[in-house]
Protein backbone atom coordinates (compact mmCIF):
# COMPACT_ATOMS: atom_id res chain seq x y z
CA UNK A 1 0.00 0.00 0.00
CA UNK A 2 1.30 3.50 -0.65
CA UNK A 3 2.26 5.80 1.98
CA UNK A 4 0.17 8.42 1.34
CA UNK A 5 -3.11 5.98 1.59
CA UNK A 6 -4.48 4.69 4.84
CA UNK A 7 -7.27 2.39 5.40
CA UNK A 8 -10.44 3.43 6.63
CA UNK A 9 -12.77 1.08 9.64
CA UNK A 10 -14.16 -0.58 5.58
CA UNK A 11 -10.77 -1.48 5.08
CA UNK A 12 -11.25 0.88 1.61
CA UNK A 13 -8.71 3.49 0.85
CA UNK A 14 -8.65 7.07 2.49
CA UNK A 15 -6.06 9.94 1.94
CA UNK A 16 -4.48 11.64 4.71
CA UNK A 17 -5.56 15.14 4.85
CA UNK A 18 -2.19 17.43 4.49
CA UNK A 19 -0.82 19.81 6.30
CA UNK A 20 -2.43 23.11 4.49
CA UNK A 21 -5.79 21.38 4.43
CA UNK A 22 -5.76 21.06 8.04
CA UNK A 23 -4.92 24.81 8.38
CA UNK A 24 -7.94 25.23 6.27
CA UNK A 25 -10.03 23.54 8.24
CA UNK A 26 -8.71 25.41 11.40
CA UNK A 27 -8.98 28.68 9.68
CA UNK A 28 -12.82 27.93 8.50
CA UNK A 29 -13.69 26.59 11.83
CA UNK A 30 -12.42 29.56 13.60
CA UNK A 31 -14.46 31.95 11.37
CA UNK A 32 -17.32 30.07 12.45
CA UNK A 33 -16.97 30.74 15.95
CA UNK A 34 -16.34 33.99 15.63
CA UNK A 35 -19.10 34.83 13.39
CA UNK A 36 -21.74 32.66 16.20
CA UNK A 37 -19.90 35.09 18.91
CA UNK A 38 -20.34 38.48 17.26
CA UNK A 39 -24.27 37.55 16.38
CA UNK A 40 -24.59 36.43 19.79
CA UNK A 41 -22.73 39.30 20.98
CA UNK A 42 -24.97 41.72 19.12
CA UNK A 43 -28.05 40.05 20.45
CA UNK A 44 -27.25 40.29 24.24
CA UNK A 45 -25.07 43.92 24.69
CA UNK A 46 -26.82 45.96 26.88
CA UNK A 47 -28.50 48.87 25.60
CA UNK A 48 -27.88 52.09 27.03
CA UNK A 49 -31.48 53.82 27.04
CA UNK A 50 -30.14 57.10 28.03
CA UNK A 51 -28.05 57.06 24.94
CA UNK A 52 -30.80 55.89 22.40
CA UNK A 53 -34.02 57.20 24.13
CA UNK A 54 -33.64 61.17 22.25
CA UNK A 55 -36.02 63.34 21.26
CA UNK A 56 -35.77 63.55 17.28
CA UNK A 57 -37.16 67.47 17.63
CA UNK A 58 -33.79 68.58 19.67
CA UNK A 59 -31.08 65.16 18.61
CA UNK A 60 -27.83 66.29 16.83
CA UNK A 61 -27.39 64.47 13.95
CA UNK A 62 -24.94 61.76 13.77
CA UNK A 63 -21.96 62.23 11.75
CA UNK A 64 -22.18 58.82 9.83
CA UNK A 65 -24.97 57.95 7.24
CA UNK A 66 -26.73 55.15 9.24
CA UNK A 67 -29.70 57.41 9.74
CA UNK A 68 -32.41 59.13 9.36
CA UNK A 69 -33.95 62.07 10.89
CA UNK A 70 -37.24 63.66 9.94
CA UNK A 71 -37.71 66.39 12.31
CA UNK A 72 -37.70 70.22 13.33
CA UNK A 73 -38.83 72.34 10.62
CA UNK A 74 -38.99 69.66 8.67
CA UNK A 75 -41.32 67.20 10.34
CA UNK A 76 -44.22 65.67 8.82
CA UNK A 77 -48.21 67.44 9.90
CA UNK A 78 -50.24 64.58 9.67
CA UNK A 79 -54.02 65.53 9.36
CA UNK A 80 -55.33 63.16 12.13
CA UNK A 81 -55.61 63.56 16.17
CA UNK A 82 -52.33 62.36 17.75
CA UNK A 83 -54.51 59.22 19.19
CA UNK A 84 -55.28 58.10 15.79
CA UNK A 85 -51.59 58.70 14.47
CA UNK A 86 -50.19 56.38 18.20
CA UNK A 87 -52.52 53.78 16.99
CA UNK A 88 -51.20 53.24 13.62
CA UNK A 89 -47.62 53.78 14.60
CA UNK A 90 -48.81 51.39 17.36
CA UNK A 91 -49.69 48.79 13.86
CA UNK A 92 -46.92 49.13 12.36
CA UNK A 93 -44.39 48.95 14.94
CA UNK A 94 -46.02 45.19 15.89
CA UNK A 95 -45.37 44.47 12.43
CA UNK A 96 -42.30 45.05 12.03
CA UNK A 97 -41.24 43.55 15.54
CA UNK A 98 -40.54 46.35 17.02
CA UNK A 99 -40.33 46.22 20.99
CA UNK A 100 -40.95 49.78 23.19
CA UNK A 101 -37.28 50.74 24.88
CA UNK A 102 -38.24 53.29 26.51
CA UNK A 103 -41.62 56.17 26.69
CA UNK A 104 -45.12 55.57 25.13
CA UNK A 105 -47.11 56.72 22.15
CA UNK A 106 -49.74 57.79 24.92
CA UNK A 107 -47.02 60.48 26.00
CA UNK A 108 -46.44 61.34 22.65
CA UNK A 109 -42.22 60.15 22.58
CA UNK A 110 -41.24 56.86 22.40
CA UNK A 111 -38.42 54.44 21.48
CA UNK A 112 -38.91 51.52 19.37
CA UNK A 113 -36.17 48.64 19.12
CA UNK A 114 -36.19 47.12 15.60
CA UNK A 115 -33.88 44.21 14.73
CA UNK A 116 -32.71 42.65 11.47
CA UNK A 117 -33.90 39.53 10.62
CA UNK A 118 -30.42 37.65 9.93
CA UNK A 119 -28.09 38.77 12.27
CA UNK A 120 -30.02 40.86 15.12
CA UNK A 121 -28.74 43.72 14.36
CA UNK A 122 -30.56 46.64 16.89
CA UNK A 123 -32.09 49.77 14.74
CA UNK A 124 -33.36 52.78 17.36
CA UNK A 125 -36.27 54.56 16.19
CA UNK A 126 -37.47 57.06 18.37
CA UNK A 127 -41.13 59.26 17.83
CA UNK A 128 -42.15 62.65 19.29
CA UNK A 129 -45.45 63.42 18.33
CA UNK A 130 -46.85 66.73 18.91
CA UNK A 131 -50.47 67.55 19.18
CA UNK A 132 -51.77 70.37 17.16
CA UNK A 133 -55.48 71.14 17.22
CA UNK A 134 -56.55 68.49 14.41
CA UNK A 135 -53.56 67.94 13.42
CA UNK A 136 -50.49 66.26 14.79
CA UNK A 137 -46.92 67.30 13.97
CA UNK A 138 -44.58 63.88 14.27
CA UNK A 139 -40.62 64.18 14.61
CA UNK A 140 -39.03 60.27 13.35
CA UNK A 141 -35.05 59.49 13.85
CA UNK A 142 -34.33 56.10 12.69
CA UNK A 143 -30.56 54.87 13.50
CA UNK A 144 -28.28 51.89 13.42
CA UNK A 145 -26.65 50.68 16.82
CA UNK A 146 -23.84 49.16 14.29
CA UNK A 147 -21.50 50.01 11.10
CA UNK A 148 -21.11 52.73 8.87
CA UNK A 149 -23.87 52.53 6.68
CA UNK A 150 -27.39 51.25 6.98
CA UNK A 151 -27.59 50.94 2.54
CA UNK A 152 -31.11 53.20 3.35
CA UNK A 153 -32.59 50.63 5.67
CA UNK A 154 -33.61 53.46 8.04
CA UNK A 155 -35.06 56.03 5.44
CA UNK A 156 -36.78 53.04 4.11
CA UNK A 157 -37.76 52.35 7.31
CA UNK A 158 -38.95 56.25 8.55
CA UNK A 159 -40.78 56.84 4.59
CA UNK A 160 -42.88 53.61 5.64
CA UNK A 161 -43.34 54.39 9.17
CA UNK A 162 -45.03 58.35 7.82
CA UNK A 163 -47.44 56.29 4.97
CA UNK A 164 -48.58 53.94 7.81
CA UNK A 165 -49.17 57.33 10.55
CA UNK A 166 -51.12 59.06 7.53
CA UNK A 167 -53.29 56.13 7.16
CA UNK A 168 -51.87 55.70 3.90
CA UNK A 169 -52.13 52.04 1.91
CA UNK A 170 -48.12 50.61 1.66
CA UNK A 171 -47.67 51.55 5.34
CA UNK A 172 -47.70 47.83 6.62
Amino acid sequence: MRPDVVSDLTGGPMRRISVSMRILLYIIAALVVLTIAAAVFVRLAPIDVARWHVDPETVTPPTTPNFSLIAGGGATSIDAPALAVAGRLQDIAEAEGARVLAGSLGEGFVTYVVRSRVMGYPDFISIRLVPEGDTTRMHIFSRSRYGYSDLGVNTVRVHRWLTAARGEEGGE
